[in-house]
């Protein structure tokens, strides 16, 4: 994909919508969509690298209530012509055919490589990439696993929900402030694991969320590991010109 002049391609990732509650969901809710209207004039793409939702299950016939302000600007965005690629997270990893068929976007379960203007970009949410936390890669193996899905999709909708929400707030209490704390480049799993990638794999940027900080890290000479933050404290974007790759703060209307 080359970039025509003065389009950009925009990163962002981690908005949580739904926690911890209503009204701070509505205050995020509102930046994100006056960012999107902004960002709508220059974009030749648009990437959300997961966790749009503090959870998400797609029923048969049946999503979770809410967040039609986001989703309508999404439409807008992706009705003009501009291409919308949504990862999905930890958090919203039960996504399946709504978002693509609702925002025409394209949906990805797992990393995934892309070249834009000359430069390869690694893209994904980061969840689960890397060495240790095996807890959580056996975990999500249970909730990727379909027959585990088909049998969540037999609880009403209600009490699905509400149980999985649950469960989303004792693991965030458990977490508390972990995910948001530089943890020193030779603890910080995707750092580690972006290492190993860039002597397998020519690539430019490694773009993840999911760790809840922003950093610019420089992996070799030619390769950048790339955390895009959190629209909860952070508000922090990544955004590419065709040449140069920046990391950035929306500033708060």
């Amino acid at each position: 994909m080359e970039l025509a002049h003065g389009k950009k391609i925009y990163f962002l990732s981690d908005f949580h919508l739904g926690a911890p509650n209503a009204i701070a969901s509505r205050e995020r809710e509102q930046q994100l969509v006056q960012f999107l209207k902004q960002a709508k004039a220059d974009a030749a793409a648009i990437f959300i690298v997961g966790d749009i939702f503090d959870f998400w299950f797609e029923y048969k016939t049946v999503v979770p209530k809410g967040f039609v302000r986001l989703l309508g600007c999404l439409a807008e965005i992706s009705d003009a012509g501009i291409p919308l690629h949504i990862f999905t997270g930890n958090h919203d990893l039960w996504m399946r055919d709504y978002l693509t068929e609702e925002l025409n976007a394209n949906v990805y379960f797992e990393p995934k490589q892309f070249e834009f203007a000359g430069k390869n970009f690694f893209i994904g949410h980061g969840d689960g990439l890397g060495p240790g936390d095996q807890g959580y890669k056996f975990i999500k193996k249970i909730f990727t696993n379909p027959v585990c899905q088909w049998l969540f999709g037999w609880l009403h909708p209600d009490l699905g929900i509400q149980l999985a929400n649950y469960f989303s707030r004792k693991s965030r209490a458990k977490t508390g402030s972990g995910d948001e704390q530089f943890l020193g480049e030779d603890k910080e799993w995707l750092i580690i694991y972006t290492k190993q990638k860039a002597k397998e794999m020519d690539v430019d940027y490694f773009i993840f969320g999911h760790r809840h900080y922003a950093i610019d890290f420089k992996i070799n000479e030619t390769t950048r590991y790339i955390n895009l933050g959190d629209w909860i404290r952070l508000y922090t974007y990544g955004v590419f010109d065709g040449t140069t790759m920046q990391l950035l703060e929306w500033k708060k209307l």
